[in-house]
């Protein structure tokens, strides 16, 4: 189904009652004239558009978490104009600080008694090589870890929520094609406790395999919560190359190939929530447990061996559970 196909106004499936839980919600996002190189600011993220467009479809309540209060308020102000009706709150949190990430997550704990959809929609791209303050490539725990986290944390209520007569309970994960530029090997589990600024050859070449790296992660993590947790419908998707306010901080030179390269092939905000939305909005029965899709929800192309690989998939998460085991 091409995002062309898709209309989220008649696509999604009743979302009466639901409760559905979004990360990343505050993103602007950033348009870009591949011809002139010229950047303007539109007017919101993946996270927001998708919040935007549930919002008009009946959820029982919308949360969605990020690091501007400011935005937060301004998005459901908004929202609220178009949609009077619409129950929407927001959560403000820290990827970066686990603990942030903790005490986020325990605050929507307490605020409900069910969750039906949980999109894993934040993440940073290309950034500088940086160690957070918990111990590891800011990359891996921002896209992965601190998503790796919450579903720790949320997995009681997603549970309880999957056993009541009728549910269907989904975790999405906003992963990229870009899992494609993960180091040789894949996951290089042995230095992600650093910076990793030599994880490639040239000092443009770590900077996106920092990136696919944790992409790879993105795409690895939800076959083993699908084997581990089969009654919760786990999913990864590629939402399509967006030019969104991810590439604020990658530099010029950086991106420069990778703009280049698809000239022409680039998405929309709007067709890029295309895939997020399926995924929330589809009928069960259009969904495999532990699958990656492409828009619009097509089976997607697993490129590289470690896309594939069930012994990294199991390191993944064996290293992830270690990582977080202080959490509870």
């Amino acid at each position: 189904m091409s995002s062309a196909k898709f209309n989220p106004a008649k696509d999604i499936s009743s979302l009466d009652g639901k409760v559905i839980l979004i990360t990343g919600g505050t993103q602007m996002s950033l348009v870009i004239d591949l011809h002139s190189m010229l950047t303007t600011t539109g007017t919101a993220g993946l996270g927001a558009n998708s919040i935007r467009e549930l919002a008009k479809h009946n959820p029982g309540h919308i949360y969605f978490t990020g690091r501007s209060k400011g935005k937060a308020e301004a998005l459901i102000t908004e929202i609220k104009k178009a949609t009077p009706d619409a129950r929407i709150d927001y959560i403000q949190e820290d990827m970066k600080s686990l603990e942030s990430v903790a005490n986020a997550t325990k605050r929507f704990l307490a605020m409900e008694d069910r969750l039906d959809v949980l999109m894993c929609n934040a993440g940073i791209m290309c950034v500088p090589a940086e160690v957070t303050g918990d111990g590891y490539e800011v990359q891996f725990q921002v896209n992965h870890l601190a998503h790796a986290l919450m579903i720790k944390l949320l997995l009681p209520l997603l549970q309880t929520t999957a056993a009541k007569p009728g549910s269907d309970v989904r975790i999405i994960n906003v992963a990229s094609s870009g899992h494609q530029l993960a180091p040789w090997g894949g996951i290089a589990f042995n230095t992600l406790n650093t910076d990793q600024a030599y994880l490639g050859i040239t000092k443009f070449v770590p900077t996106w395999c920092r990136y696919g790296q944790s992409k790879l992660c993105n795409l690895l993590y939800p076959e083993q919560l699908a084997k581990r947790y089969p009654e919760i419908t786990s999913v990864s998707l590629h939402p399509g190359f967006i030019i969104t306010d991810l590439f604020k901080d990658v530099g010029f030179l950086t991106a420069l190939p990778v703009r280049m390269l698809y000239i022409g092939r680039t998405n929309t905000v709007d067709e890029g929530i295309c895939n997020q939305l399926w995924s929330v909005g589809a009928p069960k029965s259009a969904l495999k447990n532990g699958e990656y899709y492409d828009p619009v929800g097509k089976v997607g192309q697993r490129i590289g061996a470690a896309a594939s690989s069930q012994k990294m998939a199991e390191q993944l998460w064996n290293y992830t559970q270690k990582a977080i085991a202080a959490y509870n």
